[in-house]
């Protein structure tokens, strides 16, 4: 009996130990997609299947937290918050953030058609996958789902610009900026090009610049203990219809992440580095025409399948390790 006790032990501690390390993973897919203008933590979060789990734990940093963490008892405010799952999530971010300064910015930068493309690939597996968490029908499951895809399509047709940006504007950049990353579909990074303040944002991270740091995460602190009770609202009174909503939102995301973009209007910044400001999607067939660049088709169509593999493995991966503990 005794010998059965330690090994249920052992097995309960290794369970525990691999659920940390997966959320921890899935932590650091939201950091590496967060960095990149035009995928989102959000959508990530999705793929991976932690996105309501987070949202409410994000929800529950609420007045009780604060009556609890008042009166000292924090091992119950830890456990309301769901503090272990939020602190291996916000590791895995930004380890994903740091890892991508040599990472996903190589591959932006050298790899650009065919990392857009792995994207689509998450993309395309998790709007597949998507069905299983929600009922889609009647009519209005689908007027959301058009109206998901339409507001991210406008998103990309707008047009990034620069900004001599005020402490009041990166709060309030900050506040919309960590809406967007949580929302699957919309990219953070993008909204903040869109702002004008995305390279204000990394000179002041590169130059460790407390004041803008600090005004800049409180925004996005208050725009996300905010929008996360909207959304928790959404996903517990209308769950059916917030998920319409958010495939849409994931649908309409591959125009922005189209591999094959024609530059049309850039700029350069401080450090000598050239930014696209407002850019066209090009058929691959015409893309060396028009932009005298090879469309890389082989590699971009084995990005896809990669992306679309990584996810339907992934899904497995997560749904026999949930069985196991069950």
């Amino acid at each position: 009996m005794a010998a059965d006790s330690e090994q249920a032990q052992e097995q309960d501690a290794a369970t525990g130990w691999r659920s940390a390390l997966l959320v921890y993973l899935k932590g650091l897919a939201m950091g590496l997609g967060d960095s990149v203008p035009g995928i989102s933590g959000g959508t990530i979060a999705v793929i991976t299947n932690i996105y309501e789990r987070l949202i409410y734990a994000i929800r529950a940093v609420d007045l009780e937290a604060l009556r609890l963490v008042g009166s000292g008892q924090f091992a119950p405010a830890w456990r309301h918050i769901q503090g272990n799952f939020l602190l291996l999530v916000a590791l895995g971010i930004l380890s994903g953030l740091l890892i991508s300064a040599n990472t996903v910015l190589f591959l932006l930068e050298n790899y650009f058609e065919a990392l857009m493309a792995f994207f689509i690939g998450l993309v395309l597996a998790s709007t597949h996958l998507l069905r299983e968490h929600f009922s889609f029908q009647g009519w209005r499951a689908g007027l959301l789902l058009l109206a998901g895809l339409l507001l991210t399509a406008a998103v990309g047709l707008l047009d990034a610009r620069q900004s001599q940006a005020g402490l009041l504007y990166l709060f309030v950049s900050g506040a919309l900026g960590i809406c967007a990353m949580i929302l699957p579909g919309l990219s953070g990074a993008f909204i903040l090009l869109l702002l004008g303040v995305y390279q204000t944002v990394l000179q002041a991270l590169l130059a460790a610049d407390l004041a803008v740091i600090a005004v800049f995460g409180a925004g996005c602190v208050t725009g996300l203990l905010m929008f996360s009770r909207l959304l928790a609202w959404l996903l517990r009174h209308f769950h059916d219809l917030a998920y319409s909503f958010i495939m849409g939102m994931l649908l309409g995301s591959i125009g922005l992440l189209w591999p094959w973009q024609q530059v049309l209007l850039q700029t350069t910044d401080s450090s000598g580095e050239v930014q696209a400001l407002k850019t066209a999607p090009v058929w691959p067939l015409n893309y060396t025409e028009v932009t005298g660049q090879d469309p890389a088709l082989g590699l971009c169509l084995a990005a896809l399948l990669l992306g679309l593999t990584v996810v339907l493995l992934l899904h497995r991966l997560f749904h026999r390790s949930k069985n196991s503990e069950v």
